[in-house]
């Protein structure tokens, strides 16, 4: 199909609620897309991270394609073998717990805000976030997330929400009440702008939960699953969690939302408190194991860590040439670089050329290229993104 007849598909039967860019994707491999006119592109920002060890990952892609000959669907109520070693998966790798899937971030999300609720015993329920944090867009997460623009239109919000600035530790002990039951952010905000945590905010976020019994729900949706360098970014930190919740990369192209939660929380949600059809259904627990042996055996946490430190110094490095990059601020493999310029030509330039980025909060370009990119990939992207910057330049 061309792409002219397919944009008009979506023009007349799917709803407008994605700004969308003209360009139809029909295949991807690894840190390359082709769209359906057969044109290549870097993908240096694949579906918000969803991608996140590549696209189309063969682990991933042989799971499926064998889990689809034997079993689709099992509803909640019966057993099946993989939605039980995925859990075990992720809580091998975070801390003891249980876990709860689902099939989005924003469901992932949820759950965690009413598994607060349920601790808080109706006394206490109001959860604490911060500015410029992004959770989703069901209510509750728009009702958590720190942006105005994303609750504009669906007031009023659910309320027993405070935001605070990220790394404010005086405005955070004065939100906190007799009412607060949990702490909930992003040790890097990416929607936001790619802002980081310090280690001493959250050391004194810590100490502040530990004395009060307020819970610590760490939105791992984009940190996830081995982008910042280790298995969950909160581990950057020395950050101890009772929640958190993935999603995008744990399916490896698939949908799954997963929350870990420790088991003094877990033990209250009994049967009928929480629901999802569709989650942790056998494909999709079978693709999230896959990811995890990818990540593994492929050692893509040493080449996120090597590979980002030199992405990184790259970026860096177009300083000296364009004075408009005020500053490359990231970790591993999820970086921001923030202009005193708009960016929405840069990005509109390195599409033309063939690299696909994002552009965040006006001025920020956001580039998270899988954790498999080469150093070589790199350097051709950086030379796209160097000859976009010139063109807005002249």
């Amino acid at each position: 199909m061309k792409k002219d007849d397919i944009i008009k598909l979506y023009d007349e039967y799917v709803m407008k609620t994605y700004p969308r860019t003209p360009l139809c994707l029909a295949r991807g491999q690894n840190t390359k897309v082709w769209d359906s006119e057969g044109k290549e592109y870097f993908d240096f920002f694949p579906g918000w991270a969803v991608s996140g060890i590549g696209h189309c990952p063969p682990r991933v892609v042989e799971a499926v394609k064998r889990q689809a000959d034997i079993l689709l669907h099992v509803p909640n109520n019966y057993y099946h073998e993989w939605q039980g070693e995925l859990a075990k998966k992720i809580v091998s790798h975070a801390f003891k717990g249980k876990v709860f899937f689902s099939n989005s971030g924003a469901e992932a999300n949820e759950c965690a805000i009413k598994c607060a609720r349920k601790y808080g015993k109706g006394k206490r329920y109001e959860i604490i976030t911060m500015l410029k944090s992004f959770h989703g867009r069901t209510m509750g997460c728009i009702s958590a997330t720190g942006q105005d623009k994303v609750k504009i239109g669906f007031e009023p919000i659910l309320e027993g929400f405070k935001y605070v600035p990220l790394n404010d530790s005086n405005a955070l002990k004065e939100a906190v009440s007799s009412k607060t039951v949990a702490i909930m952010l992003e040790v890097i905000q990416g929607e936001g702008g790619v802002n980081i945590a310090s280690k001493e905010y959250l050391a004194q976020l810590k100490e502040i939960c530990k004395k009060q019994d307020i819970l610590l729900i760490v939105d791992e949706i984009q940190t996830g699953m081995g982008r910042t360098g280790k298995m969950f970014g909160y581990q950057n930190f020395d950050a101890d969690p009772d929640m958190i919740t993935l999603a995008k990369t744990l399916g490896g192209g698939m949908p799954i939302g997963a929350t870990l939660v420790k088991d003094k929380i877990a033990d209250l949600m009994g049967p009928g408190t929480h629901g999802s059809t569709f989650g942790g259904s056998p494909i999709v627990s079978a693709a999230a194991t896959a990811v995890f042996e990818a990540i593994e055996k492929d050692k893509l946490l040493e080449n996120t860590i090597k590979i980002g430190n030199y992405l990184i110094g790259r970026l860096n490095g177009l300083k000296a040439g364009f004075p408009f990059i005020k500053e490359v601020r990231g970790f591993g493999l999820m970086i921001g670089v923030q202009l005193d310029i708009e960016g929405e030509g840069i990005y509109k330039k390195c599409l033309e050329m063939g690299l696909l980025i994002n552009c965040t909060q006006k001025n920020i370009l956001r580039i998270f290229p899988p954790m498999t990119v080469t150093k070589k990939e790199i350097d051709a992207a950086i030379e796209i993104l160097k000859k976009a910057m010139s063109e807005v330049k002249s």
